[in-house]
């Protein structure tokens, strides 16, 4: 570490390699995007390059973990910041399907039931159009089969075969562990 400080960049190549791959995967795990762990895990190491000087001396991987944590949130907010701006219909859909989150003490959990919000959301923006209207009709506005169908004009088999297809369109493009 004294190395380091004085500004020995072997030094620091040396402790990127000997925890690039484990900062790595605590990013991968937060973010699932492959792409985006990779530069959330080199902006990690310039953010504790330069951090190095308030660094305490105790518990290197803790600290260093907390930073990459912090850094992959930070990075997942203001994705999911930056996709809420843009698209105004999911902004309605996502208030309507606000989770309830009793007051909770496990800061963890709250955050994975923010998390699977977020990706129902945002998965929702893949449903093809007409089959997306259907299902937020359906589903998040508790319309029946007919409402819908005089809502938008369209019969009632109609609106019937459109949630069938957006059924089987969830189950060929969305996997499981997506919701995990």
């Amino acid at each position: 570490m004294k190395r380091i400080l004085i500004g020995d960049e072997a030094a620091f190549r040396q402790l990127m390699s000997l925890y690039r791959t484990y900062i790595y995967q605590v990013i991968y795990s937060v973010l699932r995007h492959p792409k985006d762990a990779e530069d959330i895990t080199q902006e990690t190491f310039v953010t504790i390059y330069f951090s190095l000087p308030h660094y305490q001396g105790k518990g290197l991987k803790a600290w260093m973990t907390r930073i990459a944590t912090n850094k992959a949130i930070d990075y997942k907010r203001r994705a999911f910041k930056k996709r809420e701006e843009s698209t105004d219909e999911i902004e309605a859909v996502a208030s309507t399907f606000s989770v309830h989150v009793a007051a909770s003490t496990d800061i963890e959990e709250t955050l994975i039931r923010k998390e699977r919000k977020e990706l129902v959301v945002q998965m929702m923006t893949q449903l093809p159009p007409n089959y997306r209207k259907t299902v937020e009709l359906y589903y998040f506005y508790d319309k029946t089969y007919q409402d819908i169908a005089q809502e938008e004009g369209i019969s009632v088999k109609t609106v019937e075969s459109r949630l069938y297809r957006a059924k089987q369109w969830v189950r060929a493009n969305w996997k499981e562990e997506d919701f995990k």
